[in-house]
């Protein structure tokens, strides 16, 4: 028989086991409301977010779209005039200009001939006033920068080849300038600044060239002696244009407001490589007359 000190120490470990069982009964139900608590949050976040998906997801994403795309800027336009560059060694008078068939493949859908390359003046100045849709853009050749340009620039000047040609190529970053000549230009970026005259001319740049704001300066591509009709006018910035292209002459201050005009209005399609395409505010040419 148990004595009665037995009996007490059985009955103590029988309230240790219980106590041990009713704490570790309290931690399981504690776990578990935990793991409910959480799962709800979790639930409640999901619901939430759904809800914002659905019903407002769409206009949030194209607010925030829209937020990020910084809307269009005015184009910042250079009041000051560059000044025409200089030879440092005048150019003999009269030159000799090698005028040659076009075997680049360039398009040539107007017929002209090419100018008399024989005792061409290296010494003064022509005035030149191209009209225009946009407005009559008045220049000044200048035979002693690049005289072989100015004389074919006349010669197509009074065989009406830039007659009903457009301007096809609009430069508002970078290099700001408005590039035209191309008989066969129709707006399409694609093909546009493929034309020519059928012939090409000597290139006459030489180091002192810079282009800024009032310069009129011939195109050209990447090949020596490859240029033809097409010319470009800056009306602003050109920093980081090599002096490649022979510069003939100046624009007037009457013609820098009307390409400023043109550049404001800005660029209908836009190439994607170089930013530059055919101006919104069309210019087209209407006559050319020569003084």
């Amino acid at each position: 028989m148990a004595t009665n000190q037995q009996r007490r120490e059985a009955a103590k470990r029988k309230l240790e086991r219980q106590l041990e069982r009713r704490l570790e009964q309290q931690k399981r139900r504690r776990r578990i409301g935990a793991g409910v608590v959480g799962v709800a949050v979790l639930v409640v976040a999901g619901v939430v977010v759904w809800i914002v998906s659905a019903n407002g997801g769409d206009s949030t994403d194209a607010a925030a779209s829209s937020s990020a795309t910084p809307p269009p800027t005015e184009v910042q336009i250079p009041t000051q005039r560059t000044a025409l560059p200089k030879r440092a060694t005048a150019l003999p008078n009269p030159t000799t200009c090698d005028f040659k068939a076009d075997t680049t493949g360039s398009k040539a859908p107007k017929k002209v001939n090419p100018p008399d390359g024989k005792n061409v003046p290296s010494t003064g100045t022509v005035n030149v006033t191209l009209k225009s849709t946009a407005g009559d853009i008045p220049l000044t050749l200048d035979r002693s920068l690049a005289p072989c340009a100015v004389q074919s620039f006349i010669s197509l000047a009074k065989q009406n080849f830039y007659n009903d040609t457009m301007c096809h190529r609009l430069g508002t970053e970078g290099l700001q300038m408005l590039q035209c000549g191309d008989p066969s230009a129709t707006g399409d970026p694609t093909t546009d600044g493929q034309g020519g005259p059928g012939y090409t001319m000597p290139d006459e740049a030489f180091p002192e060239i810079k282009y800024g704001r009032g310069i009129l300066a011939m195109a050209k591509t990447s090949a020596p002696n490859s240029g033809g009709s097409q010319f470009f006018m800056v009306y602003g910035n050109a920093e980081g244009l090599p002096a490649d292209y022979s510069v003939f002459g100046s624009i007037s201050d009457e013609g820098l407001k009307v390409l400023d005009a043109v550049a404001k209005a800005g660029i209908a399609n836009p190439n994607p490589q170089d930013g530059t395409g055919a101006p919104t505010k069309q210019v087209k040419f209407t006559g050319v007359t020569v003084q």
